[in-house]
């Protein structure tokens, strides 16, 4: 899954002494999930204003380039309070300095921040009648549509004109809403995207405990927070400082017209193996997947003379569906070994900023590299998780077989992609699509010049999953079938979405 964004980041901190720090860190903890922008922003009480404040800072870049300065910590980001995001642009320019996260505003419920993993489906249909009342838009994300939703309602109550809001939008949304007096966590009714709640006991014995909230659980074991439970699909949860002290939270419920589907390619993909992600951790979820593949489409049998078949992860996503995969053919009886055949260097960019085929070429080559003794004549299996546009599988396959492999074959432990994604995920146009140049898996393979292609079917993909994580609900899985659980509006293409 080379050629594919991962989505966005989101993080959120609240009754906890230097919050923006310990935001820093869960940032950190979800750069995986972002790497073109990340702000953070904090709310605190300005004594010389008299009234509370949220201070903000937010760029393009890494999280630890953005807040080299440890200074933003003691000096601006102050407070007990405060939420971050790290990007990736699947709804707006990615160059669109106003469309960085968090968004901040004030109006007249006081101070109001957001940040936002996921797409609106219904963002055209929003936008457009926001534009015919005259409404001003700062950027082109349809995040922004949902603070326009809450600055305009009629309703009193600011948490009334929030869920009111929230009601009014449909597609995907894991949200950290921060308040001058609470942070709220949101989850649209389909459960699309993984947002979790933890705990963070308070140095000082007696305190208040803290709550958090993190698009995934790894952020927590950074910082040393608790995972209490997800928040549930179409869950408004607020925390403040009252549940703080009783541990007993606001919670309000969006209706929900349509299936839950939570998002399966989080499983495949996009999380972190060491996440717990819809109430199981991905590392379980992906060894079953790698199993099920093996039973689908094992290791190559060689001669009892010849060296046995080596298997190679593409790293780091399908490192541990592959040991699931390895340790499953070995079960089967199929003469195979794991090896670590590509190394990867985690310090160079996205493909993106290399336009044209030589170019696009040497980044891989800077991506990754072989370790040729141990590939030289030998059956090589490479498994990785997906396979999108296929540029970069293919070059990775001429790779080894410089390296010197005798033979190459390709197993992806994911169904063919053919569809895009419209609630978050950025996937290239149906056009830009591997599965859109070739009718079937035998002319993929020849053109990536495999000796051997195999997918795990969709019916694999969901058995493994469901064994693994045998909640009541099901998943998405429309990039590979089509069967969209919530509808896209009319005509957007998904060069429009984008």
């Amino acid at each position: 899954m080379k050629a594919t964004k991962d989505h966005c980041g989101v993080f959120g901190i609240f009754n906890v002494a230097d919050a923006a720090r310990l935001t820093y860190y869960g940032l950190h903890a979800l750069q995986h999930r972002g790497q073109e922008s990340c702000g953070i922003v904090s709310s605190t009480f300005d004594e010389t204003k008299r009234r509370r404040v949220m201070p903000l800072r937010k760029d393009f870049g890494l999280v630890l380039d953005v807040y080299a300065d440890s200074a933003l910590f003691t000096d601006l980001l102050l407070g007990d309070a405060a939420i971050g995001h790290t990007r990736y642009s699947t709804s707006g320019s990615s160059t669109n300095r106003a469309n960085i996260q968090p968004f901040r505003v004030q109006y007249k419920g006081g101070n109001l921040a957001l940040a936002h993993n996921g797409n609106l489906s219904n963002a055209r249909e929003l936008r457009t009648a926001f534009s015919e009342r005259g409404t001003l838009f700062q950027s082109s994300s349809d995040s922004e549509l949902i603070l326009h939703l809450i600055a305009q309602s009629r309703r009193k109550k600011q948490i009334n004109q929030i869920v009111g809001a929230l009601t009014q939008v449909e597609g995907a949304f894991a949200l950290a809403i921060l308040t001058d007096d609470s942070l709220i966590a949101v989850r649209d009714p389909g459960g699309f995207r993984p947002l979790a709640l933890g705990r963070f006991e308070t140095v000082t014995p007696g305190d208040e405990a803290a709550y958090c909230v993190a698009s995934e659980t790894c952020a927590f074991d950074l910082i040393g927070a608790t995972y209490v439970r997800d928040i549930e699909p179409g869950e408004i949860l607020v925390i403040d400082r009252e549940g703080c002290r009783t541990g007993t939270f606001q919670s309000f419920r969006l209706s929900n017209q349509y299936r839950i589907s939570p998002c399966i390619f989080e499983y495949v993909y996009f999380s972190r193996p060491d996440s717990r992600i819809f109430g199981e951790m991905v590392d379980k979820v992906r060894r079953k997947i790698g199993k099920q593949l093996a039973h689908e489409a094992p290791v190559p049998r060689v001669p009892a003379e010849q060296k046995l078949p080596i298997v190679i992860s593409v790293p780091d996503s399908s490192n541990t569906a592959t040991l699931g995969y390895v340790t499953e053919c070995q079960k089967l009886s199929y003469r195979c070994r794991y090896e670590i055949g590509l190394i990867r260097n985690h310090y160079v960019g996205r493909t993106f900023i290399a336009p044209g085929q030589d170019r696009r070429e040497m980044h891989v080559r800077c991506k990754f590299n072989t370790v040729d003794g141990l590939l030289k004549g030998r059956v090589v299996v490479v498994v990785d998780d997906s396979i999108v546009r296929g540029t970069t599988a293919r070059l990775l396959v001429k790779m080894i077989r410089e390296a010197g492999a005798r033979e190459v074959h390709f197993r992806v432990t994911s169904p063919v992609v053919m569809n895009p994604c419209y609630y978050g995920m950025d996937f290239p146009s149906r056009g830009e699509l591997l599965s859109a140049k070739f009718t079937d898996v035998v002319s993929i393979g020849k053109w990536l010049e495999v000796d051997s292609l195999a997918y795990l079917s969709v019916d694999g993909l969901m058995k493994a999953v469901r064994t693994a994580n045998p909640n009541k609900h099901g998943y998405c899985n429309a990039c590979f079938t089509g069967d969209y659980p919530v509808p896209i509006e009319t005509g957007v293409t998904k060069e429009e979405n984008d």
